[in-house]
């Protein structure tokens, strides 16, 4: 298929020819002069127009160009495009999005684009809907569909049982392959996409499952119980996404078999639905280490944002005092040698930069279990020594820069053995406390920051500050 950015030429109605820029420019970045064509077609309601425009678009590029176009115009497209709308653009787009563009759309028209859909991207749609609209949609699906979907929907949030596709092929034991073969070439609902065949009892219990490169190799005579795998990979429909994902990566699958809690087959799980996944678990740490909520979107209102952001705000402004106390401790100090307060900085500076790195390293360790009891200590020992070896490099180069600036070897010193202790403690509050937050059931990822912060910061200015005043006797 022609790539869409390859794209220059699209006819006018009145069967003239233009230049029409293309969907996205050089460096990659959505075309102005395209975003301004497509919205200046769907103010014209020309649905022609816009239909040449997004031909051949992939679902990833139709949800681009409905986050870029303004609120207004996004649900007049899909009504200007009709059943050509493929709804799978509606998972690529942000939930503030999708929310916004599901609440102005007919229930009836949400209901025949989710008929259209994979199991899990319809799912994906249902869970933006109110419960009542939810409802609604439900109710005008086909009865096969509808149970399927309920079913799915009354998994947890997060769990494998809401990222399963239902669809997918099963067949008993003592089929042979050639009928197999038959069954699939003579049936016209097939899944989308597949990657082995299931074998199940008559009350739908798994036995076991066939790669299709096996079942292609294999002989028409020969019965598939001859041919599958007695122990396939499977997931309870209760597991946790995130920990699905991490057996995927560990063992590099690409789809498992999803059961209930009697072993019976319910559905199955791709790779593609992995990779989301991964995705999506990586955004939530890197956002929460950061002190913003995992579901904060680009798309989001002004104060959603605020108020998401405030509660860690406001955690780290009062830790700021502990700090601020360890200050005043030390203020004739600090009043009598202005090169100190000068100096404080970087102390903390250097500190709660290293802290962070060791942070975010444990973190994202404790979030994929490639840290845990057996390695903990190993780990630790490994963190302190880096640094108290980074402290000792640091401490001689800004050491030696503190003497030269304010000429008194003495403050090159005290910042010098400040710096050795402070990216001691660092690394080592940096670790344990992830290791401490994990422990007390309360996801690191969230809540490290903070006190990470405090540690090094307290640390910091005690050490520099009652080194200092303990060396000058001020």
């Amino acid at each position: 298929m022609q790539e869409v950015e390859d794209k220059t030429l699209l006819p006018n109605p009145d069967g003239s020819d233009p230049v029409t820029p293309a969907f996205r420019d050089e460096e990659g970045e959505l075309n102005s002069e395209f975003l301004a064509a497509a919205a200046d077609a769907i103010e014209a309601s020309d649905a022609d127009l816009l239909q040449r425009l997004v031909d051949d678009f992939h679902e990833s590029e139709m949800g681009d160009l409905l986050e870029a176009l303004e609120p207004e115009h996004r649900h007049r497209l899909i009504e200007l495009l009709g059943s050509s709308f493929d709804f799978a653009a509606l998972t690529e787009v942000d939930e503030a999005v999708r929310e916004e563009i599901l609440e102005e759309l007919e229930t009836a028209t949400v209901a025949e684009g989710v008929r259209e859909l994979d199991s899990d991207d319809a799912i994906t749609i249902l869970e933006s809907l109110p419960e009542d609209e939810k409802a609604e949609v439900l109710d005008q699906l086909p009865a096969i569909e509808r149970v399927a979907l309920q079913r799915s929907l009354d998994y947890p949030e997060d769990s494998a049982g809401r990222r399963m596709q239902t669809e997918f092929i099963a067949v008993p034991p003592f089929w042979t392959v050639g009928q197999t073969i038959d069954f699939m070439r003579e049936t016209e609902d097939l899944p989308e996409t597949f990657y082995e065949i299931f074998v199940i009892d008559p009350a739908a219990h798994l036995l076991g499952s066939v790669p299709l490169d096996k079942l292609l190799r294999s002989k028409r005579p020969v019965t598939i119980q001859e041919i599958m795998n007695d122990e396939p990979d499977r997931f309870e429909a209760t597991q946790h996404q995130e920990e699905v994902a991490r057996l995927f990566e560990r063992y590099n699958l690409v789809s498992a078999a999803v059961v209930d809690e009697g072993g019976r087959l319910v559905g199955t799980i791709l790779v593609d639905d992995i990779v989301d996944v991964l995705e999506e678990e990586a955004d939530a740490d890197i956002k929460q280490l950061g002190g913003v909520k995992s579901d904060e979107e680009l798309s989001d209102t002004v104060l959603y944002i605020q108020r998401s952001r405030f509660p860690w705000l406001f955690a780290n402004m009062c830790t700021a005092f502990l700090a601020a106390g360890v200050i005043r401790l030390f203020e004739g100090s600090l009043e009598r040698m202005v090169a100190l307060a000068i100096l404080m900085p970087i102390v903390a500076s250097m500190g709660g930069n290293a802290g962070t790195q060791t942070m975010t390293v444990a973190v994202r360790a404790l979030a994929t279990r490639e840290l845990g009891r057996s390695n903990a200590w190993r780990i630790i020992r490994r963190e302190a020594a880096v640094g108290l070896l980074n402290g000792l490099v640091f401490a001689v180069i800004l050491g030696s820069v503190a003497g030269l600036w304010f000429q008194s070897p003495q403050i090159g010193f005290v910042i010098g053995s400040a710096l050795i202790i402070v990216l001691l403690f660092a690394a080592l509050g940096g670790i344990f406390v992830p290791l401490t937050l994990n422990r007390m059931g309360v996801d690191p990822a969230v809540s490290s920051g903070p006190f990470v912060t405090s540690i090094t910061d307290i640390v910091g200015f005690f050490a520099f500050l009652g080194i200092a005043t303990a060396w000058f006797n001020l």
